[in-house]
């Protein structure tokens, strides 16, 4: 199975947020949304960072409170890891557990067209494992 598949099953809008929005902004965004990551976008609409939980946790460890007044800029991740629409389930499995990240967004042609958490690849994995068994099954009672 590809990305392009896992998408088509759940098409939802891709939450994005500027880089000049403060912290406490995000926060809400995700709480309000029951989501794990936001998608930074520049003037450009191109992705430019991506704030996880844990973004959000390092930058209220180290700048306390305050943290929620600056900027999700200031503490978003730089290095955003993506894939595209044909990139395997199994591919993304492994660079997600490999980099220790559980967002990914996905770009065709320099535009963002959707997002995969590990919850999506773990889900399609454990279907796959079930219709798999189910085949056995089948295949044994014949």
């Amino acid at each position: 199975m590809i990305v392009k598949d896992l998408l088509l099953n759940r098409r939802v809008n891709v939450v994005t947020i500027e880089p000049a929005a403060d912290l406490a902004a995000a926060v809400n965004m995700l709480a309000e949304r029951c989501i794990g990551a936001v998608v930074i976008l520049g003037a450009d609409h191109r992705i430019v960072g991506i704030l996880s939980e844990r973004d959000i946790v390092h930058a209220l460890a180290e700048h306390g409170p305050t943290a929620l007044h600056k900027t999700v800029g200031q503490f978003m991740t730089r290095d955003v890891k993506t894939c595209s629409e044909n990139d395997t389930i199994e591919s993304l499995m492994g660079r997600m557990t490999t980099g220790k990240f559980r967002h990914v967004p996905v770009v065709e042609q320099g535009e963002l067209v959707g997002i995969v958490s590990i919850g999506d690849v773990v889900k399609n994995r454990v279907e796959e494992i079930g219709r798999e068994a189910a085949a056995l099954r089948d295949y044994i009672q014949q």
